[in-house]
């Protein structure tokens, strides 16, 4: 019993109206957002159907055949599951295999984008970092282009966003470091970073010899989640297990950097291990998110911002909140990019820039300079 509260005790925020408040309206967007993706498109089914294609009997009752959807034919064939899905109904067949799959990518995108903000944050002490704004992404996305680019194997895109965004941040704290770093430079140094990668990405476009590599790359630079399917939710579901709950497991870690180096030494914390270790989490959130929607940019400054003037900056009920929050962001903006314009699809990213640039331009507004907490 006392085993289970310690766990409970580290893992589980304490919930009180506002943090309910939060899971509870983004569960609700989350899930309507979901069906209104889900219903319309291409091919249109009431949500009468969508609700029969989703509770269909045809896949919750057999086993093989709900693993060949999620597994894929190759990987259900080699652990000896040879389902035929044309039993199931064009409805059924649309639903489980294109839209719900686009939806859990939307989900943990949002999750891990939010998450790595605000691990930035706390790192950097600055409430205007993020993954985007500290280079992260953009190095990243770099070595995703690269990989797509030269068919280096789409097996390799989450190692690639994972070697690409590290280097970029080792780059900025190196860029940053004088006998120490400060938010100014750590931003600075963020935004120049990024800016060098984003103009590699543009000469990796010269060594590109073929239109659909053309249009997969700037599909990723945008930020897309158009043709995501199960492939995509098996790549970013074995992170996001990872980052999860090791990011609640730090929280009290992240609130002590808060207080800054001083008071964290003081503390016993050794300051640059630390921060060393929860970058490598920020940025394999973020490695996780890149490697199947692209640069998606503002999720991780915007969410943990907003969430953070409801909740408060303990860190613990501020990941609870993000992890709420940012599927709701993502999930709500794919459906805009995906129907928002009838039948042209633009990517997320371009939605979540929408939103994120004008909240960015007012947080600059309310910030005296670039104020730590």
């Amino acid at each position: 019993m006392s085993r289970q509260y310690r766990v409970r005790d580290v893992l589980l925020p304490d919930v009180d109206a506002t943090l309910a408040t939060i899971a509870a309206t983004s569960t609700a967007v989350v899930l309507l957002a979901s069906l209104v993706q889900i219903r319309y498109g291409a091919y249109e089914m009431p949500f009468e159907t969508v609700w029969r294609a989703l509770f269909d009997r045809a896949v919750w009752t057999n086993p093989e055949i709900l693993a060949t959807i999620v597994l894929g034919d190759g990987l259900a064939q080699s652990l000896g599951v040879n389902a035929d899905l044309a039993v199931l109904s064009d409805a059924t067949a649309v639903v489980w295999t294109m839209r719900l799959p686009r939806v859990a990518v939307a989900v943990f995108v949002g999750a891990n984008l939010a998450v790595a903000g605000a691990v930035f944050q706390a790192i950097t002490r600055n409430e205007l970092a993020s993954p985007y704004i500290l280079g992260v992404s953009s190095g990243a996305g770099f070595a995703v282009v690269v990989t797509i680019v030269f068919s280096l194997g789409t097996y390799l895109l989450p190692l690639a966003a994972a070697v690409g965004g590290t280097g970029a941040f080792l780059l900025v704290y190196a860029v940053a470091w004088r006998g120490g770093t400060t938010p100014v430079r750590l931003v600075l140094a963020g935004v120049v970073v990024g800016t060098i990668f984003n103009s590699l990405q543009t000469g990796v476009f010269y060594f590109i010899d073929s239109n659909g590599a053309m249009r997969t790359a700037v599909s990723w630079l945008a930020g897309s989640l158009t043709g995501v399917g199960w492939t995509d939710v098996r790549l970013v579901v074995v992170p996001t297990l990872l980052v999860v709950p090791l990011s609640l497991v730090a929280a009290r870690q992240l609130d002590v950097l808060l207080l800054g180096e001083r008071r964290a030494r003081a503390l016993g914390m050794r300051v640059e291990t630390m921060r060393f270790a929860l970058s490598a989490l920020a940025i394999l959130a973020t490695a996780a998110a890149v490697s199947v929607a692209g640069l998606v940019g503002f999720v991780g400054l915007v969410v943990p911002h907003a969430v953070r003037t409801m909740v408060g900056s303990d860190y613990r009920r501020l990941l609870a909140g993000c992890l709420f929050a940012g599927p709701a962001l993502v999930v709500v903006a794919d459906v805009v990019a995906r129907l928002g314009l009838g039948g042209a699809q633009v990517p997320v990213g371009v939605v979540t820039g929408l939103v994120g640039g004008p909240y960015f331009l007012l947080l600059l507004r309310r910030t005296d300079s670039f104020t730590e907490f």
